[in-house]
This record gives structure tokens, sequence and C-alpha cells, in this order.
């Protein structure tokens, strides 16, 4: 069983940037897929970011604005957030995939951009 807890949330003008942190419980080289989700009220959860040790893989909607990161030292993942815009309010969610296929989410952090 893996937890993980999300931090680094909040509020931030458009153009602004956050850095959103997820901690798991376990190595991180136990995993093989980390990710960031989010979702916005009234709408489904979406893949924002993902990363193994090999590739990352971005919505098309934050390609060039976010850079997913993963510090296995640390056991840790982390969403550089920049030039952040109204449409990025959502409620962001860690993801891990361990290599047996077992899935797992964090609470969620919600992150908010003021217009």
């Amino acid at each position: 069983q893996v937890q993980l807890v999300e931090s680094g949330g909040g509020l931030v003008q458009v153009g602004g940037s956050l850095r959103l942190s997820c901690a798991a419980s376990a190595s991180t080289r136990s995993i093989n897929v980390m990710a960031w989700y989010r979702q916005a009220p009234g709408k489904q959860r979406e893949l924002v970011a993902s990363t193994n040790s090999g590739w990352t893989n971005y919505a098309d909607s934050v390609k060039g604005r976010f850079a997913i990161s993963r510090d296995n030292a640390k056991n840790s993942v982390y969403l550089q957030m920049n030039s952040l815009k109204p449409e990025d309010t959502a409620v962001y969610y860690c993801y891990a995939r361990d290599w047996g296929r077992s899935q797992y989410w964090g609470q969620g952090t919600q992150v908010t951009v003021s217009s």
C-alpha cells in the first residue's frame, strides 16, 4: 500500500507560478508511473502530466507551461506550473501505479487562479 500526500496548492494570480509536491510513503523505486491529474468543478478528472523513469507526457493544454519531475531519493514527484491561467483552476491529484499495476491516489490539493 502506498500513501500519497500532496502539498503546494493555493491561490495565485493569472500568469503566476506554483509548485506542487507529492510525497509517497513507499520507495518510488517500487512505483512505475507517477502522474498528476486535475478535476475542475462540474468536469471529469483529466490527466495533466505523467512520468516513469524514461518518459514524460503532458496534456496539450499544459505543454510548455507545466513540468513534471521525479526524485526517487526523496520518494517524491513534483509539478511546476508556470504561466497559470484561470482554466487551470482545479483540485490536483497525485497518482501512482506500481509494477503490479495497483493504483494509488492522493487526497488532492486546490489550485485557484484568479483573474
